[in-house]
């Protein structure tokens, strides 16, 4: 494993979150436990967000365990140790000793870890973790009164993305843009969903990349499901396919939504439709001001919606119901679109900090640093009997999704490399190598 942060950038997080907490505490963060699909066949393992964040480990096993209860702050990384006769089978391990180049006070022996825990707990004031991620790790915090969550404080750090981390995510965000591309380029009438997302996989596993979330490709009425995943219907010529497709690059996610009609040409309602969808999507962007209150970014891409299906004949009312309260946006418009405008973004693809839709909290002023996407979208299913659905726009199911960096100077988008321009997509659709 080679460590994308240098070790001062990772030592500087943790005493940042450390110097939070208040008394004599002992700190526990788990990696994600190993995940079984079938028998014993396991899911390719993903390491936990927080040990990512905090010291860069990625391998199996790993436990970060921060103690000041001798005074001074140590951070100790337990790991799994060398052992021939597994790694023979698994692989190699990286080893106690090997972990020592980690930016931690020391490591040790995960066969250490219950009994040295205990003994830390036992002198702490306050013990902070948390319970879902290991297995071994919520038999020791079980039972434990007044057992803290120590999330929320690092949550404050991961918000603000360092120079480094927007490196990261500019990459992985370029990865996803080329993917999106290649599977524009390769469209054909009748090309299978299935199809598309093989493009859009095989272009992150060539780039040494995998994705950040399954990818969504849906054609037609399918495009219309907004977390549509069985990407196994033929998508007919004359009709768009909706991709919503992003990946990690160490751990660091992009999320990139594009539309684009299979045979290389918008019909006159896909047209209506996505323009719309676009300059939504535009006045959404440049809403991503710092200072901005979170809801400035939905409040530009709704007012523009609203108008819109008003001007398309789609809503026969004033603007005043069809956007509905000035706060929760519950008008009209919303039979159309039913999402939030977008999400936080970094280690993982919605990222912590709040701000997503049906949050019980606000969500953040809009600060330099943050990550966001913007994706606002239009859905005509004609499964649909719920809602009358124009005949006109039956079938219709349009979102355009970029990742959006806050700066003092205003938003810079990270997937700008990605085509979304009626003329450019057209342009491009079939015109592989």
């Amino acid at each position: 494993m080679a460590l994308p942060f240098d070790n001062l950038e990772y030592l500087q997080r943790q005493e940042s979150f450390l110097s939070m907490l208040k008394g004599n505490c002992t700190v526990i963060i788990p990696t994600n436990d190993q995940s079984v699909r079938s028998n014993d066949v396991k899911y390719p393992f993903r390491a936990g967000s927080y040990i990512l964040y905090l010291c860069g480990w990625e391998e199996e096993d790993g436990i970060l365990v921060a103690s000041n209860t001798r005074g001074d702050w140590e951070t100790t990384l337990f790991v799994s140790p060398r052992d021939t006769s597994k790694e023979i089978w698994e692989g190699k391990r990286v080893g106690v000793e090997g972990a020592n180049t980690w930016p931690v006070s020391r490591t040790d022996s995960l066969e250490n870890l219950e009994e040295s825990i205990q003994k830390l707990i036992d002198d702490s004031e306050h013990t902070y973790s948390f319970h879902g991620s290991s297995r071994r790790i919520d038999k020791i915090i079980t039972g434990i009164v007044g057992l803290k969550d120590p999330r929320p404080f690092i949550d404050t750090l991961r918000l603000i993305k360092s120079p480094r981390e927007i490196e990261i995510m500019s990459e992985a965000a370029e990865i996803a843009s080329i993917a999106h591309i290649n599977a524009m380029k390769s469209a054909f009438p009748n090309i299978g969903e299935w199809h598309i997302q093989s493009i859009i996989e095989s272009s992150f596993m060539s780039s040494k990349s995998q994705w950040s979330f399954p990818t969504i490709v849906g054609g037609g009425d399918n495009a219309t499901i907004l977390h549509y995943s069985s990407n196994d219907s033929p998508i007919e010529g004359g009709m768009l396919a909706l991709v919503d497709a992003g990946c990690e690059v160490h751990g660091y996610a992009s999320d990139i939504t594009r539309t684009w009609p299979v045979n290389g040409q918008f019909s006159d309602a896909q047209r209506d439709i996505y323009q719309l969808v676009l300059e939504s999507q535009v006045a959404g962007i440049d809403a991503c001001m710092p200072g901005s209150d979170w809801l400035s970014m939905h409040r530009a891409t709704s007012n523009v919606l609203a108008e819109g299906l008003i001007e398309l004949g789609i809503l026969n009312c004033s603007f005043e119901e069809a956007i509905g309260n000035p706060e929760s946006f519950d008008g009209k418009y919303r039979d159309f679109f039913m999402h939030g405008t977008g999400h936080l973004l970094g280690l993982d693809v919605h990222d912590v900090g709040g701000g997503r839709q049906g949050d019980e909290k606000p969500g953040p002023i809009l600060q330099p640093g943050m990550v966001v996407t913007i994706e606002p979208g239009l859905y005509f299913g004609s499964w649909r009997t719920d809602i009358d659905v124009p005949e006109k726009y039956s079938g219709i199911g349009v979102r355009i999704e970029d990742d959006v960096l806050i700066t003092d100077s205003g938003p810079v988008v990270l997937s700008s490399s990605c085509p979304k321009s009626i003329e450019d997509i057209e342009c491009i659709i079939g015109n592989g190598d």
